[in-house]
């Protein structure tokens, strides 16, 4: 039986938190986004505490680029032995560090002084075993779920959406005071377009990157 544990990360600067989603299942665990490196602790005495540990961790999916996402996702390959997945569009955020490397270009200060502040230098950057496609199914790792592309906060966002109707939604939505899209979204048509998308599945639970979980229909009874 499939089984979900949040666990919930804080971000550096009181910037708030983020949320990692262990999956717990007969193959082993699998991990969705990683959390920011500056509370890696937190990361791994929770991991600990569930019972995951080098050797079990299968795989971590990466729902997008972003520090506070992929923050631990180089340590935790290394030191946990899991294959690591991410959708190719934002490669060169995870590869060199760049935040910005597919979205509208801030300033020049902007683009150097983000990344030394979430500390993503190059022991954090990594190359991906795994490029995620629209459709792709986790079921060679005992996980019931699929890949779903969610363009809006990054272009190579994505979603997981898993056989019972729950959703991993990374930043397309979150959950601060109530279900809407998150506040930093680089392309709003394109999440109009994610959101249409998703309304062609049937969705129960969402689990956002930052949040609580919540029902697709708080959404899309809030939002039209």
């Amino acid at each position: 039986m499939t089984q979900i544990k949040t666990i919930n990360v804080s971000l550096p600067f009181k910037m708030g938190s983020v949320n990692c989603y262990l999956i717990d299942n007969d193959s082993g665990y699998i991990l969705i986004d990683t959390g920011s490196s500056n509370k890696r602790a937190e990361l791994e005495g929770a991991l600990e505490s569930a019972g995951c540990k080098p050797g079990n961790l299968k795989l971590i999916i990466l729902t997008h680029g972003d520090f506070d996402h992929t923050g631990n996702a180089a340590y935790l390959c290394h030191k946990f032995g899991a294959q690591v997945a991410i959708q190719r569009d934002d490669l060169a955020m995870v590869e060199r560090g760049e935040m910005f490397a597919n979205r509208k270009q801030p300033n020049i200060l902007l683009r150097k002084v983000i990344p030394v502040l979430f500390g993503f230098g190059k022991s954090k950057r990594f190359t991906p075993e795994i490029f995620i496609e629209d459709g792709q199914d986790f079921n060679e790792y005992g996980f019931d779920a699929k890949a779903i592309s969610l363009p809006g906060h990054s272009m190579g966002s994505i979603g997981i959406l898993t056989a019972s109707g729950d959703l991993f939604c990374g930043d397309l939505f979150e959950n601060q005071d109530r279900p809407s899209f998150n506040s930093i979204m680089d392309d709003l048509d394109a999440a109009h377009a994610s959101v249409e998308k998703l309304k062609t599945f049937k969705i129960n639970t969402v689990y956002p990157g930052h949040g609580k979980p919540f029902h697709m229909e708080q959404f899309l009874s809030a939002n039209g």
